[in-house]
């Protein structure tokens, strides 16, 4: 284990310093990248089929005009460890970036790999950010234009009396109709910068990322979105009362004490449906702000030359499995919308290979014909972009927190905790993951393939680790500095 963890730090500062050869310069005729993020949406998008209410016309548009991946998994339930992973390429039991802490440039062995828009600006993009494209707010990427739509905000326009009183408070967690006009939220603003670049002619080529808040709580839309689904017409996701009674208490332990609410309280204080009401009305209002985005690319010419990325950091509960919120590694957690379209991609394509985010970084180089940097750990999804039918050579893996892991392919989701304990499903037959065949011995074969996956690296959570982090060392499980006596009943 020593040796293991004394390489580590050696590899990462050979991926961050080496020199491979210098990017191709690029012209005009290489395409643009319009790169889409979506802060806890998860896949009640209409295309994804996986909640028969919601409305996304201008997600579903461009999944009709590109490749929709309908098996694609973060690498993290968690923001900050996502977007770490999206940015650098590297895997969350890589990297050690596992909590809400911390931002990466801070750790010694990390802080000089180059990320994805810094790998186009340094062949010779143009690059701009808005929005929350990493996570936090003290990030310095070289290239990038930035506008900080947080601090244009004026603080008035965000309301200051929390609507919700949940049991272990948080400000965040709150569902309500927004009470100012709809250009006031930073959504908007998010998608009238984005909108005044592309009015503007940017400079070929280009790479904009453009990153919005909703459906992350708060979960504030104006109430025309509300309108669009009726509180006495909302239909609930699918879910047992007593879903967590085959799953080991480890599956606790990943959201132990957070803010996000029980199911248990959203039936006790009738907020159930008004929670999922919330959460339709906010993708709905995102989907007009990506629609806005989209159509400037349109009326400005850039649409045929431009490479189109939309994805979302990870998904999100909603009652489901007895919890609100991420933090896990089920598929509501874990599956995410994913979708290209442009110069390179097919046009109609459903594809249900296994992907990762992890992906986007290898295959915008590819497409964009920039070198594939070697410390990489995704695949390219150029095939499939080309061929939704074309193999895939392994599953999609989501971590969260150290030894904690996911495994995703077309028929299973297999779990393994850092106590040993497991979880498997039958995703073709039980897509709801309520029935977990870790203990039947029928299945001890695929667990032990499926276990095969699992990441060889599992690096201890980085320096500066905080917020949401666990450990568990010699038997015990260890939550932000706090034992769990694994007595102690769960936590309301």
């Amino acid at each position: 284990m020593k040796r293991i963890l004394v390489a580590i730090p050696i590899l990462l500062a050979c991926l961050s310093t080496s020199e491979a050869a210098p990017p191709p310069v690029v012209s005009s005729s290489n395409p643009n990248v319009l790169f889409i993020a979506i802060d806890d949406l998860n896949d009640w998008v209409g295309c994804l089929d996986s909640h028969p209410q919601v409305k996304t016309p201008n997600i579903d548009a461009l999944a009709e005009r590109g490749t929709l991946f309908t098996n694609a998994h973060c690498q993290a339930p968690i923001c900050n460890p996502s977007r770490t992973s999206v940015m650098t390429g590297l895997r969350p039991s890589t990297t050690g970036v596992y909590g809400l802490a911390p931002w990466f440039r801070k750790v010694d062995d990390l802080k000089d790999l180059v990320t994805l828009p810094q790998h186009f600006s340094k062949a010779g993009y143009e690059t701009y950010t808005v929005g929350k494209i990493y996570h936090g707010r003290d990030w310095n990427s070289s290239g990038l234009t930035e506008f900080d739509v947080v601090g244009k905000t004026e603080a008035g326009l965000s309301p200051k009396t929390k609507r919700v009183t949940t049991p272990r408070g948080g400000r965040g967690m709150d569902w309500a109709v927004y009470p100012y006009e709809e250009s006031d939220h930073k959504d908007w603003k998010t998608a009238s910068w984005a909108v005044e670049q592309l009015d503007a002619k940017p400079k070929d080529p280009f790479f904009m990322a453009v990153g919005f808040a909703l459906p992350h709580v708060p979960l504030f839309a104006t109430q025309k979105w509300f309108d669009m689904y009726p509180e006495d017409e909302v239909v609930l996701p699918r879910m047992l009362l007593d879903d967590r009674s085959d799953t080991p208490r480890f599956s606790w332990y990943l959201h132990w004490k957070l803010p996000e609410p029980r199911q248990k309280f959203l039936l006790e204080e009738g907020e159930q449906i008004k929670i999922v009401q919330a959460y339709l009305a906010s993708v709905s209002f995102v989907d007009s702000q990506v629609g806005r985005v989209l159509d400037a690319l349109e009326r400005n010419e850039l649409a045929d030359d431009t490479i189109v990325v939309l994805w979302s950091d990870h998904g999100y509960h909603l009652g489901e499995k007895q919890i609100t919120g991420k933090n896990t590694l089920w598929d509501r957690s874990a599956r995410v919308p994913l979708v290209f379209s442009g110069p390179g991609v097919k046009k109609g394509q459903r594809s249900s290979r296994p992907a990762e985010l992890l992906d986007m970084y290898p295959t915008l180089s590819e497409l964009c014909g920039l070198d594939v940097p070697d410390h990489l750990e995704g695949l390219s999804l150029a095939p499939q972009l080309k061929n939704a039918k074309a193999p895939r050579s392994r599953p999609a893996i989501t971590t969260h927190n150290r030894d904690n892991h996911g495994v995703r392919t077309e028929q299973w989701r297999y779990i393994r905790y850092a106590d040993g304990s497991e979880e498997l499903y039958d995703m073709v037959n039980d897509s709801n993951e309520f029935t977990n065949l870790a203990l039947n011995p029928e299945y001890a074969a695929e667990k032990r393939r499926l276990r095969k996956q699992l990441p060889k690296i599992n690096r201890p959570p980085a320096p500066g680790s905080a917020r949401r982090v666990l450990i568990y060392e010699n038997g015990i499980a260890n939550w932000e500095g706090e034992d769990i006596d694994p007595n102690e009943s769960i936590p309301d």
